[in-house]
């Protein structure tokens, strides 16, 4: 098992998960059921699998876990690609975002990696 709250990437989550929530407000309103929450979703997924993985008792079973947070990652980006297109938000808004879900996609393949080692 690993301590959740000491991993950066974890971290890096949650901060991104936060600038999602303020983006997605911004959303119009009928898409509240739509791409507001499978964004939200996506995003909140990326940590919660950290989360679970984290606490599992074995490496291979952490980077299963891993492999979903960095599939997560790639839905959200999938999602601001639909909000770009739908003129719900603009690249500028969105370029700190997406480079921070790229810093977390590597910090994810070098957990990985190292999870790796110590099988």
């Amino acid at each position: 098992m690993h301590n959740l709250r000491k991993l950066d990437v974890y971290a890096k989550g949650l901060e991104v998960v936060g600038e999602v929530y303020k983006l997605t407000k911004g959303f119009p309103k009928e898409e509240l059921l739509g791409l507001t929450t499978q964004l939200r979703r996506a995003v909140t997924s990326i940590v919660l699998n950290i989360a679970e993985g984290s606490g599992c008792g074995s490496n291979k079973e952490f980077l299963r876990f891993l492999s979903y947070a960095l599939r997560s990652k790639h839905e959200v980006v999938a999602c601001l690609d639909v909000a770009l297109k739908l003129d719900y938000t603009n690249k500028e808004a969105i370029k700190d975002l997406e480079s921070k879900l790229e810093e977390i996609s590597s910090m994810i393949i070098g957990l990985s990696r190292s999870l790796k080692k110590k099988e």
